[in-house]
């Protein structure tokens, strides 16, 4: 073989030898910026990031951008914050089960309103959570199996919210303020109490008694005033009987001018 062919084949060696440590380092670099028990992988055509018993503590950054199934559950998640999926628009299935989740803060899901159609929130610790942390979602949302406080608040939430199919159920009063409620389905309990009305009618029963109170007080005070003036003038007459007569007529005349 020539010498010049020699040259350009080891310079092509070279090149392609370089081309596959440069891969092989960018794989290794991406594989390490992953937390410890989490990978990628693609299942039914989805790409999928799987982070299950990996022990998080909270949402993993770098996940990437294209992921379309993220599984979360069975960490140690222990709250949502804002943003917190902000940079995965193309998520299509959300798994945050079986964590330790007390706490969806508002904008939890912001950005993932026009694909999202499945998300999971069973087996936490959620008791309250505002309707607003869930706004513009579309998803089908499983929140049974939490420890839930049957009030107002959660029956706006499950009016708010599309629950997945068969998810109902699990969603059971742990506490509320009648006691015949704990242990029940929330849905089974809502079928006979509106809690927002009950709320409504002991916010106006509350501001009526104040208002009767603030009424009574004015009344009393008319009628102490009056009466104390009263006093006043009888005994302002006592004082002027005891008066020589030309002085007390004098004084009587100025006292009912005063009165009248």
């Amino acid at each position: 073989m020539p010498a010049a062919g020699r040259v350009l084949l080891r310079s092509v060696t070279m090149w392609l030898l370089l081309q596959s440590l440069l891969l092989l380092a960018s794989c290794l670099r991406s594989a390490a910026a992953f937390p410890k028990g989490c990978y990628p992988s693609e299942e039914e055509g989805l790409k999928t990031f799987r982070c299950s018993n990996a022990r998080l503590t909270e949402v993993p950054r770098d996940i990437p951008n294209d992921t379309n199934k993220l599984y979360l559950d069975s960490n140690r998640i222990p709250f949502l914050p804002r943003d917190a999926f902000r940079d995965l628009p193309l998520l299509l299935e959300l798994d945050l089960s079986h964590n330790a989740i007390a706490s969806v803060e508002s904008g939890a899901f912001r950005g993932l309103a026009e694909h999202l159609h499945s998300l999971d929130l069973s087996s936490n610790r959620l008791v309250s959570v505002s309707k607003d942390a869930f706004s513009n979602l579309k998803a089908k949302v499983n929140l049974s199996n939490n420890p839930w406080l049957c009030d107002c608040r959660l029956q706006e939430l499950i009016r708010t919210v599309d629950l997945a199919a068969g998810s109902s159920g699990g969603i059971v009063c742990d506490s509320s303020a009648q006691e015949e409620h704990v242990g029940k389905a929330f849905l089974q309990v809502i079928a006979d109490t509106d809690f927002c009305n009950v709320y409504k009618k002991t916010t106006d029963i509350a501001m009526l008694v104040t208002m009767f109170g603030w009424f009574a007080m004015v009344i009393s005070y008319l009628v102490y005033y009056v009466r104390q003036n009263q006093e006043d003038a009888r005994r302002h007459l006592e004082y002027l009987k005891s008066l020589p007569s030309k002085q007390r007529r004098s004084e009587e005349s100025s006292t009912i001018s005063t009165v009248v």
